[in-house]
């Protein structure tokens, strides 16, 4: 993996119409049909008479385009909102079972993932459920690699740690965060970007940083994980 170590090094959202129509008036001004002759002098039967112009309940066979209804305009799709790049937040200590590590840069992923995995498996083995977000805070850093804890929140203690397991409180304080999508080894441009921001603002962030995986690291593709990354601050 190919990870700006100096960089970690310093951070650690037509209303329809209608038309009546009455005619009544016409029907009204229809002249009465003719009185017959008288029944000794037989007459022809007098002419049909014409037809009113309408009847006071008949409508137009179409109506006006005024009256039609208009189409519903399409739904407006949700606005997409950037991810959280810098926003101050207070981190919130949890009950968590750790498992302390070292790893090489060259090999920092499969590392924490085989910390994960222990962690995991001591829970599943005992019936417990993660309350939380698998982290890593990471405690150091040189240009050979770095140690960390890899962290899992719980509600219950779990039994039977290893030697390297134990039981703590995750970070609390003041930090800020930020969001990173895809591989572990292309989190070289987040840090980076990082290093910018504290550097524009001119913030001073502790000797630690923490990751939190919002995907699963276990079970997503490492091109589609999610991390939050919080810096905290002095």
């Amino acid at each position: 993996m190919n990870c700006p170590r100096l960089i970690r090094l310093a951070m650690v959202a037509l209303i329809p119409a209608a038309i009546s129509l009455a005619i009544a008036s016409v029907q009204a001004q229809t002249p009465p049909a003719a009185s017959p002759a008288p029944a000794a002098t037989p007459a022809p039967a007098p002419a049909a008479p014409p037809a009113p112009a309408a009847s006071p309940s008949a409508a137009p066979s179409t109506p006006p385009a005024a009256a039609e209804t208009p189409a519903a305009p399409p739904a407006v799709a949700p606005v997409q909102t950037a991810d959280p790049f810098g926003d101050q937040i207070t981190l919130t200590p949890k009950t968590v079972v750790i498992i302390r590590g070292n790893a090489a840069w060259d090999s920092a992923f499969d590392t924490l993932i085989d910390s994960f995995k222990s962690l995991s498996a001591l829970l599943d083995k005992q019936g417990i459920k993660p309350a939380g977000n698998s982290m890593i805070v990471y405690t150091s850093t040189d240009d050979a690699g770095f140690t960390f804890l890899a962290e899992i929140p719980v509600e219950q203690d779990p039994k039977n740690l290893t030697k390297d397991m134990s039981m703590g409180k995750s970070p609390d304080g003041k930090a800020l965060k930020f969001v990173h999508r895809g591989s572990y080894d292309n989190m070289d441009n987040t840090y980076e970007a990082i290093t910018n921001h504290l550097d524009d603002k001119k913030l001073e962030a502790k000797d630690t940083f923490i990751e939190e995986y919002i995907t699963d690291p276990l079970k997503t593709a490492e091109d589609k994980l999610v991390i939050n990354v919080y810096v905290p601050l002095k």
